[in-house]
């Protein structure tokens, strides 16, 4: 099983260690994209704190945000695992996992990020802030910046897998499997269900989404669960306890789009 995480927008600050090299990280094939990524955001960051800050969608109260990118060059790093801070990271809870369920989270994690492409967990990296969302002056979008790399990465990672798709859609725009990849891929939605006037209504909540697909990633690791296809995800779901709708595709080369329905909020 692969599993494709947004990152979080909030990211624990600090680090130690030597700088990031791109190429000492995980799918090395990324290296000169990353190179190119970083170099551009640093210059941005060096050049005009303004601008930057328009470019990176933050307010004057997130400055230091600014300032964080323009020490990417030379920052610590600490791994992404502990980098990456928020509601679903919150839920997944990766310090508290048992030996076992560590060292699969650690295989098959994968989390997506403007500015490195994808990064295992343990994989050190600096605190910054760039989503994929962002348009940097040099490079454009960066969801269609990254699009070209990671095709050429992407199949050989996921292997013969499932790929459980997590993702966010800036990040899910970077890379869309094809396929026979896409067929052994599952896209997740949550969603919130509540009998109104004796009639059941579904909303999507953003928040409690979140935290749903980390605590779902978390049972499935404790669980020592292995689907080797969405089906059997389906099947691994059901038997902790969620809430599971959704069919295979009526036409080939298609993703998996499930439902995970649930009554209460926290």
């Amino acid at each position: 099983m692969l599993v494709l995480l947004p990152p979080s927008e909030g990211k624990a600050a600090g680090g130690s260690g030597v700088p990031l090299d791109p190429e000492g990280l995980s799918l090395p094939g990324l290296a000169a994209a990353r190179t190119a990524v970083r170099a551009e955001l640093v210059e941005l960051c060096a050049a005009d704190e303004i601008k930057a800050r328009e470019v990176l969608g933050l307010s004057e109260g997130l400055r230091a945000e600014v300032a964080k990118n323009r020490s990417l060059l030379t920052a610590g790093t600490r791994p992404a695992g502990e980098v990456y801070t928020g509601v679903l990271y919150d839920a997944l809870d990766l310090a508290g996992l048992d030996t076992a369920a560590r060292i699969e989270a650690e295989r098959c994690l994968l989390v997506f990020s403007g500015l490195w492409g994808a990064v295992r967990i343990t994989d050190r990296i600096p605190s910054y802030r760039c989503s994929m969302g962002v348009k940097l002056p040099g490079l454009g979008a960066l969801g269609a910046y990254w699009r070209a790399p990671l095709s050429e990465v992407m199949p050989q990672v996921a292997g013969a897998e499932l790929v459980l798709d997590l993702r966010s859609s800036a990040y899910a725009s970077a890379w869309r499997p094809k396929g026979e990849v896409a067929e052994r891929t599952a896209t997740v939605r949550v969603l919130h269900s509540q009998l109104v006037d004796g009639v059941e209504k579904r909303s999507v909540v953003s928040h409690f989404n979140k935290a749903t697909k980390g605590r779902l990633v978390r049972d499935l690791l404790r669980a020592g669960a292995r689907p080797a296809d969405p089906a059997e995800l389906v099947t691994a779901l059901r038997d902790l306890g969620y809430r599971v709708e959704g069919e295979a595709p009526t036409k080939r080369g298609k993703a998996w789009a499930l439902d995970v329905v649930v009554e209460e909020i926290h």
